[in-house]
């Protein structure tokens, strides 16, 4: 697929010496860029020290954990976005709600890709040539489709009348949530808490789990979550990502210095819904692992099959199958 835009998956550039953005078309030298940005550590108050394992069971500090970026592209481009997410997480929710959600979305699409770059290159490593990656087609296009949007950090990219990704930020009740993160690579999908407020994101289903959970985020427009509600909301978007069951195809048109990207339809010429049919028990699964601070198991959960326990007044559950 010729885009015009850098395809590090053509030859698998994931060895730290080209940018992980632009694949070094700057005439500047390639850096070693934090992944989690010193300013967040700061203000989360964390040391750097603190750890994540990775998929080839590595456990890594944060402080390790960088990313190849041109030297030009990081001070021009990045730094400027991500000083904007550091002014607006320093005051809160009234400002990280009241940002572009293009913003967000290249902020978070940076961070869950970085990810997804030193998981690559520890992949490359361990099988030592990208001939004996084992990877499907499909999930090497999701992340290459993923790089191609974030490349409008410092090139000119449109998106034809439509958004690549559903973003929901909501208010917490307690004011002084410490910071904590989850990701899921292969659905791409990530949230964070923080201070008095909580993001969710699927980066790459064209605003569908965002559509598909309309009903509860109407019911909790406004109102500032509990703990346990926001990890029950987040469990609902880690759920219905799963049961997406499109692969969102793109078409990119070079055009005088701009990319113009258009979603092909996601239905096409299936007839089946987006997303398979909906089970209160797995569902009941997801949330045990999201409420394990609070000890509720499965069983408690589903007490009641039809009706899953729910901190929401009105809990506003897909239908199930």
């Amino acid at each position: 697929m010729n885009t015009g835009l850098y395809n590090p998956f053509q030859k698998f550039d994931f060895l730290y010496k080209k940018c992980f953005l632009s694949g070094s078309t700057f005439n500047t030298p390639v850096i070693q860029a934090p992944l989690i940005p010193k300013w967040l550590l700061e203000q989360s108050g964390l040391t750097g020290e603190e750890q994540i394992q990775f998929l080839d069971e590595s456990i890594r500090s944060y402080n390790t954990l960088v990313i190849p970026v041109n030297s030009e592209v990081n001070e021009q481009f990045i730094n400027p976005l991500e000083e904007k997410m550091e002014q607006a997480f320093a005051k809160g929710y009234a400002a990280v709600a009241a940002l572009p959600e293009r913003d967000l979305f290249n902020w978070i699409g940076k961070f869950l890709y970085g990810f997804v770059y030193i998981e690559m290159h520890s992949a490359l490593r361990n099988e030592m040539t990208a001939d004996g990656l084992n990877m499907s087609q499909s999930l090497m296009m999701k992340f290459a489709n993923l790089n191609f949007m974030l490349q409008s950090l410092y090139t000119s990219i449109e998106f034809e009348q439509f958004t690549p990704w559903s973003i929901t930020v909501v208010k917490l009740e307690n004011t002084e949530t410490p910071f904590s993160f989850r990701d899921e690579i292969n659905t791409l999908t990530f949230s964070l808490k923080f201070k008095d407020f909580g993001i969710v994101a699927c980066l790459q289903d064209n605003g569908t789990n965002k559509r598909y959970h309309h009903q509860i985020i109407e019911e909790i427009a406004g109102k500032a979550l509990t703990a346990e509600q926001f990890e029950e909301l987040t469990a609902r978007f880690y759920y219905s990502a799963y049961l997406f069951n499109r692969l969102p195809e793109y078409t990119f048109m070079p055009v005088e210095g701009t990319t113009y990207i258009e979603a092909m339809p996601l239905r096409g010429n299936m007839s089946k819904p987006l997303f398979d049919v909906w089970q209160h028990k797995v569902y009941a699964q997801v949330l045990e692992n999201f409420w394990k601070p609070w000890g509720y198991v499965k069983f408690e959960i589903i007490k009641d099959p039809e009706n899953p326990m729910s901190f929401f007044e009105n809990p506003c559950l897909p239908a199930a199958g």
